[in-house]
């Protein structure tokens, strides 16, 4: 399969305020608390740590840099985690790195594009885990799969075909925050974009995200390429949406229109609908657990959810890649 990026990909109108910006999008998140406790969080960055199976000879914070490795081994990880404020943990012994590039040498081949070399290690690095030579903490995406060369590519051409491109634009105190532009051009993208030579074309803004987004649009495809899809929201409510996990989260900030997706893939819209029916069947499940205390309807809501999942068989994201995406990206983000 070529590159998920062109050989002459092109970077443009990124600042390095817009660039940071779009960074921070993805730091992890706090998940909304059920309780009182609003106590500030201290874990900051990650931990790094070499040992010989008995001793700890390295330990570095990615934010305090290198610290004393007078700790006991073995140690827990999250104790680790929580005794040093880090928010995740990387162990492993004397030699893994050098084993982690020896494995990678051992398979890569000249003709491999990037795809496939991070597939690759990928591989290794869950390999070498299983086996014990390295550890992490917390083991956020464990139970998703490795993707296939195979399982991008339908992914891609599921939400955004050749000679299309695809928008993220977020927005805050009525201005264009940050962006992010992909332009696809044949099994590749070949233009990776950023707002800064957008804002001008947009012209003056009303204030109002719901109706400046679409002067947005406007600017992608005249500049660039009509769009596959589109996602625009508001900063805060963006980030809120990654780490919630109630069921209908996303459907229903779209039905309210806290986030735009426009225009919507066929891919996207099975999605949201699937998740517009997870609220429905939790919802459901809330009202008969007390109006049926017997558990007389469970089995006909159960197999009512079945069937809507065979019903959109192949159609949406989450049936090509063989896992849910947004599930995915709530674990990764979550603190």
């Amino acid at each position: 399969m070529p590159d998920v990026l062109t050989a002459d990909v092109r970077f443009e109108g990124w600042t390095a305020e817009d660039w940071q910006r779009f960074l921070s999008l993805w730091e992890p998140q706090r998940a909304p608390s059920t309780t009182h406790d609003e106590s500030p969080e201290k874990a900051t960055g990650g931990l790094f740590v070499v040992h010989d199976g008995v001793k700890v000879r390295k330990l570095l914070h990615t934010t305090r840099g290198r610290l004393p490795p007078d700790i006991a081994w073995p140690t827990p990880l999250s104790t680790l985690a929580e005794s040093h404020q880090a928010s995740w943990v990387l162990a492993g012994q004397l030699g893994a790195l050098d084993e982690v590039m020896e494995r990678f040498g051992a398979r890569a081949r000249r003709t491999d594009d990037l795809t496939r070399q991070a597939l690759s290690l990928v591989t290794i690095v869950r390999e070498m885990t299983a086996e014990g030579t390295l550890e992490r903490w917390p083991r956020r995406l464990a139970s998703v799969p490795t993707p296939t060369e195979g399982m991008i590519e339908r992914a891609l051409d599921a939400v955004c075909a050749s000679g299309r491109a695809m928008v993220l634009g977020m927005f805050k105190d009525g201005e264009l925050w940050t962006a992010f532009v992909g332009r696809r051009r044949g099994a590749g993208f070949d233009v990776i974009a950023g707002p800064d030579e957008l804002r001008p074309a947009m012209g003056v803004l009303s204030g109002d995200w719901r109706r400046d987004y679409r002067h947005l649009v406007h600017a992608v495809e005249e500049r660039y390429a009509p769009l596959a899809v589109g996602c625009f929201g508001e900063v805060d409510s963006f980030r809120a949406l990654q780490v919630d996990a109630r069921p209908g989260a996303w459907s229903r900030a779209a039905l309210m229109r806290e986030l735009v997706i426009s225009p919507v893939p066929a891919a996207v819209g099975f999605a949201l609908t699937f998740d517009t029916a997870r609220f429905a069947y939790a919802s459901l499940k809330v009202v008969t657990s007390r109006l049926d205390p017997l558990g007389l309807v469970e089995p006909m809501l159960h197999a009512a959810r079945k069937r809507l999942g065979a019903a959109a068989g192949n159609k949406d994201v989450e049936s090509v890649l063989g896992f849910d995406p947004l599930a995915a990206l709530r674990a990764l983000l979550k603190r």
